[in-house]
């Protein structure tokens, strides 16, 4: 990787680069984004928001594999996050995993509030 680019993503203190990383998502330039936020997830392993950033980046640029990594990591350590298992539900979907997903969706309508 040419160090000119991987220098521009990784400039700047963490504050400015999740203000970027939030420019490259909602440029719909997902993969900028997740160029952004890998190493700040790195960096702040602990922090939900950059994470969850992230896999909503790799999910819309379809790497989906990594997606589903990134979002099993929130709702192990949260599970009643409930928009990252509704992304895991939908990421499995995507994935063609219709059962393995449909327990993520239950758990999540119902941390929704969602009851028939």
């Amino acid at each position: 990787m040419d160090t000119t680019t991987y220098t521009y993503y990784d400039h700047g203190t963490a504050s400015e680069r999740w203000e970027r990383a939030e420019l490259f998502f909602d440029a719909k330039d997902y993969a900028g984004a997740a160029r952004v936020l890998d190493g700040l997830v790195e960096e702040v392993p602990e922090q939900t928001a950059p994470r969850l950033l992230l896999a909503r980046a790799y999910y819309h640029s379809a790497q989906l594999r990594r997606a589903e990594a990134e979002l099993r990591v929130i709702v192990e350590r949260d599970p009643v996050e409930h928009y990252a298992r509704l992304m895991l539900g939908r990421t499995l979907e995507r994935q063609g995993r219709h059962e393995e997903a449909a327990s993520h969706l239950r758990i999540a309508s119902a941390l929704a509030g969602d009851f028939e």
